[in-house]
């Protein structure tokens, strides 16, 4: 780690010697994903089950219905709730009656997860989370290793969970042309700004790509390369210039399972964020290509990587503000990182 009086620390990584080196860099060494011991509890009881019909191709019902068969089976009440617009999640998971010895579980993709969060941080639960992923990305399924529907039900059965961060987002509800007053959403996976929001916003009108709109999304932004002035304080610092994007993590993976932040851990108590500056487009391409390539983007000369506790973004005017792979504020925007704020099912 690299540290100066002018600025916050710049974290340096190690690569591993024993890969093969790919766009002229070694993988960077990864960080593991929990730092702490799963906690063991009691075996599920009862669940609720909260469910993104919409999720991935429309299969979030259908998978929903597999797990709740499996979870009568073993003798577990279900109360089940399905979503019908975007956010509604939020107020159907804050208005459930639950006891600290329920389960919540989400069935759906990381947009899905960040509402059932929110709602539980709204309404002071202590209940456990689990998930079982149905979404297009589930970049936190990724990172918490979650095979198959029947792996993430025979976790949520056994109960055992660890302690997971999270990150308070206050912004400007609505993007940039349609804001409407503030918004504040708990963050467990990813914040982005820049060339990423520009990305998915476009990705976001091509769904029937499926996953591959992605990778669409961000090379039609690149060719744009647009100018993003921003002034980004990191716990104090303030950074102020023209940026390609901020990739602003708690989990190592985001949309389309890019490995945006190998650095990362869920229950470190910080959040990493990688800054890509001010490119040009070869530049951009190449920074991307190394990205795709297990991380090798961090060794990229114009990408500084550091950790924080607390942020802010303020620009000019608004620009787009992308959470957990929903695009739902605008700047300004601030951040904090709680510590150990949830008990996330993770081990059998």
């Amino acid at each position: 780690m690299a540290s100066s009086d002018s600025g916050p620390a710049i974290i340096e990584f190690l690569p591993d010697l024993t890969t093969k080196k790919k766009k002229g860099v070694h993988r960077p060494i990864y960080a593991e994903v929990f730092t702490k011991p799963s906690i063991e509890d009691k075996p599920a009881k009862v669940i609720h089950l909260m469910v993104n019909p919409f999720s991935g191709k429309k299969r979030g019902e259908k998978i929903a219905e597999q797990a709740k068969a499996m979870f009568v089976e073993k003798s577990i009440v279900v109360n089940t709730f399905v979503s019908t617009y975007s956010g509604e999640l939020i107020d159907l998971t804050a208005n459930l009656e639950t006891k600290d010895s329920d389960i919540v579980v989400v069935v759906g993709g990381d947009g899905s997860l960040s509402e059932v969060i929110t709602g539980l941080m709204q309404s002071g639960k202590n209940c456990r989370l689990g998930l079982i992923p149905a979404g297009t990305g589930n970049s936190m399924a990724n990172d918490l290793r979650i095979k198959s529907t029947e792996d993430a039900v025979a976790r949520i059965c056994a109960g055992h969970y660890q302690m997971l961060d999270l990150a308070k987002v206050d912004m400007v509800a609505g993007l940039p042309g349609n804001e409407n007053g503030k918004l504040t959403r708990y963050s467990a996976n990813l914040v982005t700004w820049g060339l990423g929001v520009d990305s998915t916003i476009k990705a976001e009108k091509m769904r029937w790509m499926g996953p591959m709109r992605y990778d669409v999304g961000i090379l039609m932004a690149i060719m744009a390369n647009n100018r993003r002035q921003a002034t980004l304080t990191l716990d104090g610092h303030a950074i102020e210039n023209d940026f390609t994007l901020f990739l602003i993590q708690n989990s190592q993976t985001g949309g389309s399972l890019l490995p945006l932040a190998p650095g990362a851990s869920l229950d470190d108590g910080i959040m990493d964020i990688g800054i890509l500056k001010k490119m040009k487009r070869g530049q951009i391409l190449k920074a991307f290509s190394q990205l795709k390539k297990e991380g090798r983007h961090v060794f990229h000369p114009m990408v500084d990587y550091h950790r924080f506790k607390t942020l802010e973004i303020s620009t000019p005017k608004p620009t787009a503000i992308n959470v957990d792979g929903e695009n739902i504020g605008s700047t300004p925007l601030k951040m904090e990182v709680m510590p150990s704020a949830l008990k996330m099912i993770h081990s059998q």
